[in-house]
């Protein structure tokens, strides 16, 4: 089905597809810079998941595309979390005295220490101020289940700051 173009506020003529990316983008933007790691850019998760949605059609066709392209882009940061893990497994087997890198301190730097998935049930729990019902439904969990990582989430940072504190 081919779809007629919408003339947006300044009067320039555009898809409907990119009128929905363009309303969508500045909230899967900040999105995806909370579950990124910290050596993938946001920009790239969002275009890489956007990527993967295209491959099955045009945007318009997914029925929920934030919520799509939010669980896609949690994925690929999970995705990537694991691979990073098995190359510093195989790095430490093959140098052992490998050193740990500089960082700068940063409070969000605590966030580091969670999985992606419960980043993103923190950041749109306290950041987007949604319910737990609504988080389920986005990233494709139970309502239990997304109570449940908020608050191991929530203990396992309190920890992890209070080790630091240490």
């Amino acid at each position: 089905m081919v779809r007629e173009p919408i003339a947006d506020a300044e009067g320039a003529s555009r898809h409907p597809d990119e009128a929905l990316l363009l309303r969508l983008y500045p909230s899967l933007r900040r999105f995806a810079a909370v579950v990124a790691p910290p050596e993938v850019a946001p920009d790239d998760l969002v275009h890489d998941a956007l990527v993967l949605m295209l491959r099955r059609g045009p945007i318009s066709s997914v029925a929920e595309p934030g919520a799509y392209l939010r669980r896609s882009m949690l994925n690929l940061a999970s995705n990537h979390r694991r691979r990073l893990g098995r190359a510093r497994h195989a790095a430490d087997r093959l140098r052992p005295d490998v050193s740990a890198v500089d960082s700068y301190p940063s409070d969000l730097d605590h966030l580091g220490v969670l999985r992606p998935e419960a980043r993103a049930v923190l950041y749109m729990q306290h950041v987007e101020g949604r319910t737990s019902e609504s988080i389920a439904q986005v990233l494709g969990l139970s309502d239990a289940a997304v109570r449940q990582i908020a608050t191991r989430a929530r203990r396992e940072l309190r920890d992890h700051i209070e080790q630091q504190e240490a």
